[in-house]
Parts: structure tokens; C-alpha cells; sequence
């Protein structure tokens, strides 16, 4: 299947759709309460929908009805040995100490590039926890058997926070007060978004500077209803549409959220894009843009709108953080390289840098590896393309954002099939 983005004046309004990473979490937090949690505002993207199927097999009782309305009834009685991940990394990081709480040894299994997507961080930690755990030679399948005891556990936090964030949720359960000691933390920002979502669940957890995380057992999760807010991470892609090609509203964020790809307000300030912030809702709009520099290593996703953003930018702009791309659903500094030179962007990879000379986009064929967000950056790059950009593979972007193509045609991206 392809799709072909065509040059575009961007004029309109969209809605955020709900924030994956928030909803992964959110069904977490619901499995762990064992009173009934209403989940407002869902996503129900493909890593969502893997992140429920898995709440069902560790024993949650689902419930959707007509009007999309999600309810869940948690308890950790597993219905089954193998838990599906999909392709979603946090599914398959987050959720193994939770599994991990049961006594039965219960598999972690994914698919795709999730399959070549590193795991061997957690099996020390989760044993010295009291966790029997296997992997693969540190890749997919995972197996852990239970119980989660509790105690003292040093985690490398360099590659991904997504492990810590498992244990984040799974340890005020148990009996046992436990110490988590965490090196060489990235992503804090998503650490943030775990640590509010436990405070409105009820659960209390502190820490020293991200270094030492104190957590008391015997806590119980509950708060009745939770709402989902809007994605930051999908609606970079709409603002830098916005900057490229006209001006754009999308409504449904929050301004103080702490998610980490809000900061992609800092980037479109920094190359001179007009970004205003309303209630639940953020205008931007197309100004001279002037290069910039940008440390993204706490939100990588923000790298493939940036770097297109970058193409039409007077200068060379560069972007910190490519270390924090090399397992993602690609190795996705290499493919923006290689995919965007050949629609005539001067991308230069240097170190932990990326850098991107502005340029003429003259269009042809981005190959989207399978990665939902190189896909939704090639529709965008065709904004400013005196060509057709075609999109291969563009079904992937159902892993995040389903409607994103429909949603792009909203505000005047021309994309056909």
C-alpha cells in the first residue's frame, strides 16, 4: 500500500488524538486497582489495544461500549501464559513486572521490529527482586515467574525509562518496601508523566533527583474515573505542517502537561514559527524560519518532524539526541538519512548530533521501514515538496495514530492513494 502527499496550503483546526503514552499507563494503573476504573477520552491505536489485551490476560475484566466508553475491573489472575505485545516496546518493558507480580512463569512475546528491540536490562533488577526472569540473549521473548518481592535493585535507565516506569507501578502493591537505584536516566520527562498518573491513582512514591526511588508497599490504586489527555507527540507533526505550509489549530492539549514532546513549542520559537497557546488549544503559524539547535534526547520522537521542520529552515540546524534512536521501530536517525536525502534533504549524521542543511524538497519515494512516525514526517515533507512525496507502508501509522492521514486532510494536507 502507498499514499502520495502532494505540495499543500495548510489552513484549519484538528483534535489531538488521546496520548498512547498515557493510555498504556492509564491501563496499567487500572489492572493493578481492584475497583472499577472508567478510562475517558481512550486510544484505541494498535499499542493501546495490545496494552488492553494484555490487562485481559493478566485477569482485568474489560468493558467497551457503544459510545467507546472503557471500563476496567482490575486483579492480577492471569487467564493466560502468553502476553502479545504487538510491537510496543513500553507493552513489552512496562507490563513484565507487572506480570511479575503473579506466581505463574508467563511469556512476553511481541512481533515485528519489537522482536529486535533489547530487553537484558531488566533481568537483573527483576531478580534481585525475587523475579525469575529469561530473555533471548537480551531480546524478546521475556519470561518472568513471580512473586515480585520487593527489596533493593540498582536500573540502568540509559536505553529506555520504560522498564523503570513497570516498576514504578508494580511495587507499592506488594507487601515489602523497596529501593530503586537508577543510572544514566533518559527520558525523565516520561518518568514525570508515570509519577503524576501514580499521585492520581493515590499511589506515593519519592525520590532523590531520579537517582533513588523510595516506595512504600501495601498501596492500594484507586480513583474512579481517569481522563486521557491529547497527544503532544502526534500534533508536533500538525504544528510543523503548520510552520512549513500556512497555519494550523489543534485543540484538546493540555498547555501545562508533562509530557515530554510539549517542547516542541521550544523548537518552532527557536526557527522563528508563530506559536500560541490558547485554552486546550495551540495555533501555529508559517514565519521566516531561521535555523536552530535543539536537545531532544529527553523526547526523541520529536526527531522526524524536527528534522523535516529543519529542510526549510535558512542554515544548518542541529539536533542532539541520535543515540536515543537506534531502537526504535527503526533505527530511525539512519532511515531519516537515508529516506530524506532521497527527496533532496541534506541530513548529516555526526555523533550524538543530527544535522539538517535547508533545502529544496523536490519529492519521490520515503520507504517508511514500518516506523508510524518516519510515515506521518514523509506526508508532512510533502507540504514543501515541488513533487509527490510517496509514502510506502503508510498502514503503520495505525500503531500510534490511525487517523492521522484523514485527520492531515482536515487542515489541507492533499493525500491520496
Amino acid at each position: 500500500m502507498m499514499k502520495f502527499a502532494r505540495p499543500s496550503k495548510i489552513s484549519g483546526s484538528v483534535s489531538a488524538p488521546p496520548s498512547k503514552s498515557m493510555m498504556q499507563r492509564a491501563v496499567a494503573a487500572s489492572l493493578l486497582s481492584e475497583d472499577l476504573t472508567e478510562i475517558l477520552n481512550p486510544s484505541f491505536c494498535d499499542d493501546c489495544l495490545a496494552a488492553l489485551d494484555i490487562a485481559r490476560n493478566l485477569g482485568a475484566v474489560v468493558v467497551v461500549n457503544e459510545q467507546n466508553r472503557l471500563m476496567i475491573r482490575g486483579g492480577i489472575k492471569p487467564q493466560s501464559q502468553q502476553l502479545n505485545c504487538g510491537e510496543s516496546g513500553l507493552c513489552l518493558r512496562m507490563f513484565c513486572p507487572l506480570a511479575a507480580l503473579a506466581q505463574e512463569e508467563l511469556v512476553l512475546t511481541g512481533s515485528g521490529t519489537l522482536c529486535s528491540r533489547p530487553v537484558a536490562m531488566v533481568e537483573a533488577p527483576l531478580k534481585n527482586l525475587g523475579v525469575s526472569c529469561w530473555s533471548e540473549n537480551g531480546f524478546p521473548p521475556l519470561r518472568v515467574k513471580g512473586p515480585l518481592k520487593g527489596g533493593e535493585a540498582i536500573v540502568d535507565g540509559s536505553l529506555s525509562s520504560q522498564f523503570l516506569t513497570g516498576l514504578l507501578l508494580a511495587l507499592p502493591v506488594i507487601e515489602a518496601d523497596s529501593v530503586i537505584h537508577v543510572k544514566n536516566l533518559k527520558s525523565k520527562p516520561y518518568i514525570d508523566l508515570t509519577l503524576k498518573m501514580l499521585e492520581d491513582f493515590k499511589i506515593h512514591i519519592s525520590h532523590d533527583d531520579y537517582k533513588r526511588f523510595l516506595i512504600k508497599g501495601r498501596q492500594t490504586y484507586r480513583i474512579g474515573t481517569y481522563k486521557i489527555e491529547g497527544d503532544w507527540s502526534s500534533a508536533s507533526f500538525f504544528f510543523v505542517a503548520g510552520a512549513l505550509g500556512g497555519k494550523v489549530t489543534v485543540k484538546g492539549l493540555n498547555p501545562e502537561s508533562v509530557q515530554a514532546d510539549r517542547r516542541i513549542l521550544e523548537a518552532l520559537e527557536s526557527c522563528g514559527a508563530s506559536a500560541r497557546i490558547g485554552d486546550a488549544e495551540i495555533h501555529v503559524e508559517k514565519k521566516n524560519l531561521r535555523a536552530f539547535s535543539f536537545d531532544a534526547t529527553d523526547c526523541p520522537d520529536l526527531f522526524p518532524p524536527l528534522a523535516v521542520l529543519a529542510c526549510a529552515c535558512d542554515g544548518r540546524s542541529r539536533l542532539k539526541g541520535v543515540e536515543r534512536l537506534l531502537f526504535k521501530e527503526s533505527n530511525r536517525a539512519e532511515v531519516l538519512h537515508k529516506e530524506f536525502s532521497e527527496l533532496g534533504a541534506r541530513i548529516c549524521l555526526n555523533g550524538d548530533w543530527m544535522e539538517v542543511e535547508g533545502s529544496k524538497l523536490s519529492g519521490g519515494i520515503v520507504n517508511s521501514h514500518g516506523d508510524h512516525r518516519i510515515a506521518m514526517a514523509a506526508a508532512v515533507a510533502g507540504v514543501i515538496s515541488s513533487g509527490d512525496v510517496t509514502v510506502k507502508n503508510p498502514e503503520c501509522v495505525s500503531k500510534s495514530y490511525p487517523g492521522f492521514f484523514e485527520d492531515f486532510k482536515k487542515i489541507g494536507g492533499r493525500i491520496s492513494e
